[in-house]
């Protein structure tokens, strides 16, 4: 994960919200859409997720409270 990213440093009209679970995503007002990843960078951010080696950018995964890996975008 990108954890040397300053997240707030957003670009254009992106702002940030949190969901129940703590998790950071984005959201573009202008085009009235949301991204996990960092607009400017394409990266998550440190969310409490796990990227793994091997996964494409932007890609992380978690577990179901019965421990199977799900992936998230």
């Amino acid at each position: 994960m990108a954890d040397e990213i300053d997240w707030l440093d957003l670009p254009g009209r992106w702002t940030y919200g949190v969901d129940r679970g703590g998790r950071i995503f984005f959201i573009n007002d202008e085009e009235k859409s949301t991204s996990w990843v960092h607009p400017g960078t394409n990266s998550p951010i440190q969310s409490g997720y796990c990227s793994s080696p091997g996964l494409p950018k932007g890609w992380e995964t978690d577990l179901t409270p019965e421990g199977a890996v799900y992936f998230i975008k």
